[in-house]
């Protein structure tokens, strides 16, 4: 059983060190939502003109959420599981970019929710931005 335990216990470890990588995050969102988000994901990008829905200002997102940052919502909006009409499937459309969902991460509601790498990475960054 030890055996077995061990490696478990390193693969979660490395998980969540995956999760805290902010400046990943950062190149992440750089790459695929700044142009709609903006640089400084207020909501301002440059494409805001051609889209039907303005882009979400994402630094107030907790603030929105009465004080908690609400990871399983971002995660769910961003991944598709919860679409947005505007983007007319999961947001961004990227093919394999949000597999496997081999990190874990802790939602607001204490529940388990499984993530690609680029997502937890993405997460913390927007977690990071909150004012």
């Amino acid at each position: 059983m030890k055996a077995i335990f061990f490696p478990l216990a390193l693969a979660i470890l490395a998980s969540a060190a995956q999760a805290q990588d902010v400046r990943g995050g950062k190149a992440v969102y750089d790459r695929y939502c700044a142009a709609c988000h903006g640089p400084a994901a207020q909501g301002n990008g440059p494409m805001k003109m051609v889209l039907t829905i303005d882009p979400t200002d994402l630094t107030g997102l907790q603030r929105a959420n009465g004080g908690h940052f609400p990871l399983a919502r971002v995660v769910e909006r961003i991944d598709g599981r919860d679409p947005i009409v505007a983007h007319g499937s999961e947001m961004p459309i990227y093919g394999d970019f949000f597999e496997p969902r081999s990190v874990a991460l802790r939602t607001e509601r204490g529940e388990t929710l499984r993530v690609s790498p680029p997502m937890a990475d993405l997460v913390a960054y927007l977690e990071s931005l909150q004012r």
